[in-house]
């Protein structure tokens, strides 16, 4: 019997929708969660899928997926009831060694996006022994990323270097994620140095890592090392001043207050 499933919104739907859904595939609808219709000879039929959110930014990881398994959530759900207890192996053992390539990752993409910090790390090692495993510079920026938002700086540089070890040459989202963590932190010169090494290697810095640096460093009251990296946006923006006004507008400097 041939199946066909379709992601449509819960909007409250009838067979006429989901048939002209199938006839226009190109038809959109917004929907943050979603149903999955499997239409088949015997008929139409209906279940719930939970639709993982994604980071916000110009910047997606080739490893995420839209819709997450039912292997996937209940592997995220076993490890998080299991945390705290002699029981993780065995959802490892048990769980995770039985999970597909897709949904392990996926499984990964949702502990992260849950901000399990710990856990992700876990997985993550667990992944790094399967037979299937390639360095990929997207786990590791998505990594990075995480605990730099969480100020982990000393896992989030840990990370930065056992990429290299892994033979990993890091790209314009690594060095930028990483120069991200190092400003959480208030290291604007451990930033500055990472940007000065990211040039030197040949990799280019883009909007985003320009907007970063010169947004916090103007924050920080570095008006010099804030005009540098404008001055750099000459060479690696096309229309630098169209990009610098906006940058000013979407950031504007904070007035200082003046006590009488």
């Amino acid at each position: 019997m041939n199946t066909l499933q379709i992601g449509i919104p819960k909007m409250g739907f009838t067979e006429t929708t989901t048939r002209f859904l199938l006839h226009n595939p190109n038809h959109h609808l917004p929907c943050s969660s979603s149903m999955v219709v499997s239409v088949s000879s015997s008929g139409f039929s209906r279940k719930s899928t939970i639709v993982c959110g994604l980071r916000s930014g110009p910047r997606k990881s080739l490893w995420r997926s839209r819709v997450l398994s039912s292997e996937a959530i209940q592997a995220v759900h076993s490890l998080k009831l299991a945390r705290n207890s002699d029981k993780l192996d065995e959802v490892f053992s048990n769980r995770l060694s039985r999970l597909l390539k897709e949904d392990l990752i996926a499984t990964l993409t949702e502990l992260q996006r849950q901000n399990e910090l710990e856990l992700s790390l876990k997985v993550f090692g667990f992944v790094r022994k399967e037979l299937w495993y390639k360095p990929d510079l997207s786990l590791y920026s998505d990594l990075i990323y995480m605990f730099g938002k969480n100020k982990l700086i000393e896992t989030a540089e840990e990370l930065f270097l056992e990429l290299q070890r892994e033979g990993l040459k890091p790209n314009t989202r690594t060095y930028t994620e990483m120069i991200g963590a190092f400003i959480q932190v208030d290291m604007i010169e451990k930033a500055m140095g990472l940007y000065a090494s990211m040039k030197e290697s040949g990799c280019a810095p883009d909007k985003l890592t320009l907007t970063i640096l010169i947004r916090n460093l103007e924050k920080a009251g570095e008006e010099e090392l804030a005009s540098t990296v404008k001055k750099d946006c000459e060479e690696y923006v096309e229309n630098p001043e169209e990009f610098l006004i906006e940058v000013a507008k979407n950031y504007p400097k904070r007035k200082a207050i003046v006590l009488v």
